[in-house]
């Protein structure tokens, strides 16, 4: 399930760094009358197939994590085995299919045969799908689960089943054993990244693990959800998970004992990587994290303390003390900007050290980046843009992406770098089309971070 309030959040304002929703079509009456309100906008950026996100990581370690996703729910609640297709999985499209959405799905599909070597295909015209993902208004898919931005759910075809049988033994994960029928909800009204972004969390989920772990640096199944497309280790374990010596119905220890021989025939190179299996995280730290992002003012801070606190008494050094540092930096702006960046530091050097969590960095490297413009400090938010732009790239993150040539288009101006400016601002533009959608939307982000610039150029 992918969360309607994005945790990895990356809208900006003229307070800095204030965790909003997309921008809205207002734009500050200090630079509405530039050329970028006037101006037709580029064409909408696309990515190119790249290679996947290895996974880097011990066997050993992602045995342990492949038993955690998919024998246990979000909930934490336990599930008594292992549950997926058994024979070829079809996939069709139903509701306001966005225009994005059948090449989205193209492309997903097409990696999902050929990196986690599953046998899925779009159904013919009129064949009963295994997967039906239908699209519907956002306000619509609220009404059914008010938190969820898209979600998946067994043993139906339609929203309309959904709704009929919710909350009875037909839509419990926990009595399936087998999977047959599964239906995706993705809103029809929203950005073509987030459109991708659901079907690749979405279509992973209703065909392979149902958990998500705050643990994993490497993985869409995780609800930081930093990560926005399928990684190496995300089809290390629907690979493994589709095994031939594995089959629907087997129980945890049974699953167990054929891990081993399994990662290593799949992943060769893990047998050699130093590293054991981890403790589920702290269901504590969890109620905290969601607590956290939806409290306000200084709700906020005092929950961002206590994921701290419970992470430090955990004795974590991972990402989830990152996490914990990122979390309590946001609560801290605008009031305590200098405690926020201590914690923006600290999250980039514990995520800088994480294999798999250069994603991570990057978020946090954009909101140092945007103190520093504020501040007037360009050369310092063009290295820090420098940095992470190739990061974001590769990443296939357009909203990050944007925001950070952005960024890099103010800074670039206002140390006389004109013709670059130009060039990096209609870049960011470009992929600003994908990440938010709307012609107002793009806009707003850009006059959100000219802003920025104005202020740090005041003094």
């Amino acid at each position: 399930m992918r969360f309607l309030a994005t945790i990895a959040c990356l809208a900006l304002s003229t307070s800095l760094m204030a965790c909003m929703p997309a921008p809205t079509a207002q734009v500050s009456k200090a630079v509405s009358d530039g050329d970028l309100a006037r101006d037709a906008l580029p064409a909408m950026q696309a990515f190119a197939p790249g290679a996947p996100i290895a996974a880097t990581r011990s066997n050993a370690e992602m045995a342990g994590d492949f038993l955690d996703l998919v024998f246990r729910m979000e909930s934490g609640r336990a599930l008594p085995v292992l549950s997926r297709f058994e024979g070829p999985v079809t996939v069709a499209l139903a509701g306001a299919v966005p225009s994005v959405a059948p090449a989205e799905v193209q492309r997903v599909i097409g990696r999902l045969r050929q990196e986690a070597g599953i046998d899925i295909s779009l159904a013919a015209p009129g064949q009963a799908a295994s997967v039906m993902i239908e699209f519907q208004p956002r306000r619509v898919l609220r009404r059914a689960v008010p938190s969820a931005a898209c979600f998946v759910v067994p043993n139906a075809s339609s929203l309309s089943d959904y709704i009929r049988a919710r909350g009875t033994a037909a839509t419990d994960w926990g009595r399936v054993s087998q999977r047959g029928r599964v239906a995706i909800f993705v809103p029809s009204d929203t950005s073509p990244q987030e459109v991708r972004d659901c079907l690749h969390e979405e279509l992973a989920q209703a065909i392979g693990p149902l958990n998500d772990l705050y643990r994993l640096p490497d993985s869409v199944f995780n609800d930081d959800n930093f990560h926005s497309v399928l990684t190496g280790f995300d089809m290390l374990m629907l690979r493994v998970q589709y095994a031939p010596e594995l089959r629907s119905g087997m129980n945890e220890a049974e699953v167990a004992a054929r891990l081993p021989a399994i990662l290593a025939r799949l992943n060769p190179a893990g047998q050699s990587i130093g590293g054991a299996r981890r403790g589920l995280t702290a269901r504590s730290w969890i109620a905290t994290v969601e607590q956290t992002f939806t409290a306000e003012n200084g709700a906020k801070l005092a929950g961002a303390e206590q994921m701290v606190a419970i992470a430090r008494a955990q004795g974590w050094s991972d990402g989830r003390l990152a996490f914990s540092h990122f979390a309590r930096a946001r609560a801290r702006t605008p009031g305590d900007m200098v405690g926020a960046m201590k914690d923006y530091h600290e999250a980039v050097r514990i995520w800088r050290a994480t294999p798999g969590a250069a994603i991570h960095a990057a978020h946090a490297e954009m909101q140092l980046a945007a103190f520093a413009l504020s501040a007037g400090r360009m050369d310092e938010a063009l290295r820090l843009t420098e940095a992470a732009v190739p990061v974001a790239r590769r990443h296939q993150n357009a909203s990050l992406l944007s925001s950070l040539l952005a960024m890099r288009a103010e800074a670039l101006e206002a140390t006389g770098q004109v013709d670059a400016a130009r060039a990096a601002r209609l870049d960011s533009m470009g992929w600003a089309r994908y990440a938010f959608g709307s012609d107002a939307q793009v806009r707003a982000r850009m006059q959100d971070i000219a802003a920025l610039a104005a202020r740090g150029q005041r003094g």
